[in-house]
């Protein structure tokens, strides 16, 4: 199996979603194509020790035997602490960077790769950073005249300690019931629903639990519906699913830890509103600015849609959204592994030949 590509999947971390990055890179090492790609593990633990693959292997064999779902709370020094795992990496033909939320999907990640001029799958610094900051995104989609719901943004000693003023505001703003989120993070993590002043506060708590900014987000009572997006230049959507949540809304509990929310492949839309939803889905992504894959959100109230987000890396287990509504346009999870990595190798080489 001489001249195989060494694609490196890179998972795990430091934010909430650690688990939840295991699970998705379980999958991909799993179900690359074994005849192009020999698969090298990087394990980052919940305190941002890296590991080597050999021990990433070991880690994962009790992952295997449902001893754990995580691979180790070491404390880290920071990458530059590990030269066998820095050798290992230089190796590599390709990255498959898996890492959720914070220190890995907001361009920290993407920019030790874009530095060590290693390929890797999904977008750049800038639209990892500007997709992972839901303030950011929101100004992006404004300025791409996308229509979304109505929200404002507490930060630092706002979100910390919140003034009755400032409470006030939120709700003459937005009224209830409302949604509280951290700007920075992803899998519904710190995600609460508002229907009080006292929810309202505790919410906010929870929040900003997770990051310094907290955004506060009119509820919309509406169906929820995604749009898987695949490309560079010229990406193209996928098939409309829907969620059905097990809570009352899309929760972390819901998404991780609930059998009873159910994924509705492809969604029931008329012709016409899933047209326009792939349409708003490729404008969210080139707002973005994304590349390779992106996994836009959206709420439709009635005929009328609303974009939420776009999750510049979304989960990625074979049951997962992104995949399987490909798999529902035609492209097998192994198959879209493999085009992901082609996309990462063929950006990385148009940017090359302008330096």
């Amino acid at each position: 199996m001489s001249g195989r590509e060494r694609l490196g999947v890179v998972f795990g971390g430091r934010s909430p979603e650690h688990e939840v990055s295991v699970t998705s890179a379980r999958g991909v090492m799993r179900e690359a194509d074994a005849e192009r790609f020999e698969v090298v593990p990087f394990g980052i633990t919940r305190g941002g020790a890296w590991l080597t693959p050999d021990e990433t292997r070991r880690r994962l064999e009790r992952v295997d035997a449902g001893e754990t779902g995580a691979i180790g709370d070491d404390y880290g020094t920071g990458v530059l602490g590990y030269p066998d795992v820095l050798r290992e990496l230089a190796t590599l033909d390709a990255v498959f960077p898996i890492v959720h939320g914070p220190y890995g999907e907001d361009g920290t990640l993407q920019g030790l790769f874009e530095l060590a001029e290693i390929p890797y799958v999904g977008s750049g610094v800038a639209a990892s950073g500007v997709g992972m900051d839901k303030e950011l995104m929101r100004a992006a989609f404004a300025h791409a005249g996308l229509p979304q719901a109505r929200y404002t943004v507490l930060r630092d000693g706002d979100a910390s300690d919140p003034s009755a003023e400032a409470l006030h505001a939120v709700e003459s703003d937005l009224g209830y019931p409302c949604f509280v989120k951290p700007a920075n993070g992803g899998s519904s993590v710190g995600v609460s629903k508002a229907r009080s002043r006292e929810d309202l506060a505790a919410a906010i708590a929870e929040a900003v639990r997770y990051d310094r900014k907290v955004m506060v987000e009119e509820g919309i009572e509406g169906r929820e519906v995604e749009c898987a997006v695949l490309g560079n230049a010229d990406p193209r959507p996928s098939a409309l699913g829907e969620i059905v949540p097990a809570a009352e809304f899309y929760s972390y509990e819901a998404k991780y830890e609930n059998d009873a929310t159910e994924l509705i492949v492809p969604a029931e839309l008329s012709d016409e509103q899933e047209a326009q939803l792939q349409r708003y889905a490729v404008r969210a992504f080139q707002a973005v600015d994304c590349a390779g894959l992106a996994r836009v959100d959206f709420f439709v109230q009635d005929s009328v849609a609303f974009v939420i987000e776009v999750n510049t890396l979304p989960g990625f287990t074979p049951i997962s959204m992104y995949p399987r509504l490909w798999q529902e346009s035609g492209i097998s999870y192994s198959d879209l592994i493999t085009r992901l990595v082609e996309l990462g190798v063929e950006r990385q080489r148009e940017a090359l030949a302008r330096v």
